[in-house]
């Protein structure tokens, strides 16, 4: 493979990279391209060599007429490069050709014909462009990296509290409660309060309250020696156990039965467990950090859920909003989990249409998050459009009316006002009409409005 630089009184530091992959004959394009280092390639495999020594940008790509295998090839070199903006160079009488028409499609940035004659310098610009879009992305993985580290995407004023929380809470060796809808990310702030905790280099263990049978919930939860009943082979080291030195999370801990929170309230107090059918006393150290989506004090009325080991869960808490309540970020975590879903992956789809992004930030998220990841994933693989449409999201009923009127964002503030302080304060009406500043005979009426019931 050869390597030729034009203009080499360019620094390195300056200068700006490019891959030339030429495989059709014709005139090396390579002088034309003033201010670049160029990286030629004769083949596909000297380009993928080229690819795993350098960084780019940027890929010119001079094709011709090509057979089924080189179609293949060249293909699979787009699809498994990197990140990055290809063009394609090509002759004006294979442009009538439905497979190259397909090929620069589904694969380029852009495509010049070829003699260049006086082209040279637009090309030299689309390749400025190119290269200039591709250090933007460059920017946002790193900042989508740190993003991920931080387990936590938004800029919404809810979720900028939120994360001052965690890092409130991370510091202090103390449980805590996380309240919030389904599909809000409950887990990953209770990973994120371990990773920037003390405890972050011990063990992070899980376990769902509400995904295993009462009989096997204490077994998972403390342990149990062998023989201790009917399929005990030998000894089980419980979530619990396996937890000591890190962080032990308890998802939809209201789900846990009455008869076994006595047991969870006896390891907060003492610090202790005993397996089953054992009678050794072991002193575990773990921190643990419990969620759920239900409303703990309502259950206490009603008998399902211990006040006294609410009151130990309860040390420190953290209360998750909702998607739709976390204004202006739909969009960036739409298009956060687009680029997961499609980094190093060759996908038609290069976005969201405007309608779409209309649409979802019209859509109520019942299912939160978990809802809008499901809805992205499912649209990048069915699509069939270069932008994603409301359609391909499954909010198509939605397009019609994709912004609300005055009085319509008014009403939807009203509901979600009164639905938050009614769940913050238990239902207490008296309280929530304090926390909105309205009077209760006003709260009444306006729950009447908006035919909203005691919420859960």
């Amino acid at each position: 493979m050869s390597q030729l630089a034009t203009n080499k009184h360019i620094s390195q530091e300056t200068s700006r990279k490019v891959l030339y992959v030429h495989l059709a004959p014709g005139d090396n394009i390579a002088t034309c391209l003033k201010d670049w280092q160029v990286v030629q390639a004769n083949s596909v495999n000297e380009a993928q060599l080229a690819l795993d020594s350098n960084r780019f940008q940027v890929a010119l790509a001079h094709i011709g007429k090509l057979n089924d295998k080189q179609r293949g090839d060249l293909e699979r070199l787009v699809e498994n490069a990197p990140p990055l903006n290809w063009i394609a160079l090509i002759e004006p009488e294979y442009l009538n050709n439905d497979i190259t028409n397909e090929l620069i499609y589904d694969y380029f940035f852009d495509y010049y014909t070829l003699p260049l004659k006086d082209k040279a310098p637009y090309l030299c610009a689309t390749l400025g462009h190119a290269w200039g879009l591709g250090r933007l992305r460059e920017q946002e993985d790193d900042l989508r990296r740190y993003r991920e580290e931080c387990q936590m995407v938004g800029a919404s004023p809810a979720i900028r509290l939120v994360f001052s929380q965690i890092r409130k809470v991370a510091g202090v060796d103390a449980t805590v409660l996380i309240t919030g809808s389904s599909g809000t990310g409950k887990e990953l702030i209770a990973r994120a309060i371990h990773q920037r905790s003390q405890r972050c280099k011990g063990p992070f263990v899980a376990l769902n309250c509400g995904a295993l049978p009462e009989n096997l919930i204490q077994a998972e939860l403390f342990g149990h020696e062998k023989g201790a009943f009917t399929g005990a082979h030998c000894r089980k080291i419980g979530r619990i156990e396996a937890a000591g030195g890190g962080t032990l999370f308890l998802d939809e801990i209201g789900d846990l039965p009455l008869s076994l929170q006595v047991n969870l309230l006896r390891f907060l107090q003492e610090e202790t467990i005993e397996r089953l059918g054992g009678n050794e006393t072991l002193y575990i150290d773990a921190r643990v950090i419990a969620a759920t989506h239900r409303n703990l004090e309502a259950e206490i009325r009603e008998g399902v859920f211990r006040e006294d080991l609410y009151y130990r869960l309860n040390v420190l808490s953290i209360e998750v909003p909702d998607l739709k309540e976390r204004e202006g970020d739909i969009e960036l975590l739409a298009n956060f989990f687009f680029r997961k879903f499609t980094e190093g992956r060759h996908h038609r789809v290069r976005g969201f249409s405007r309608r779409a992004i209309a649409a979802m930030n019209c859509h109520d998220w019942p299912g939160n998050v978990r809802e809008m990841i499901n809805r992205v994933r499912k649209a990048i693989v069915m699509s069939e459009n270069r932008l994603i449409t409301a359609a391909d999201l499954g909010l198509g009923g939605t397009q019609e009316q994709v912004v609300p009127t005055l009085e319509e964002a008014r009403n939807l503030a009203e509901r979600q006002a009164i639905r938050r302080s009614l769940k913050k304060t238990g239902n207490n009406v008296s309280l929530a009409a304090k926390l909105l500043g309205v009077s209760r005979v006003t709260l009444y009426r306006l729950m009447e409005k908006h035919q909203l019931a005691n919420v859960r």
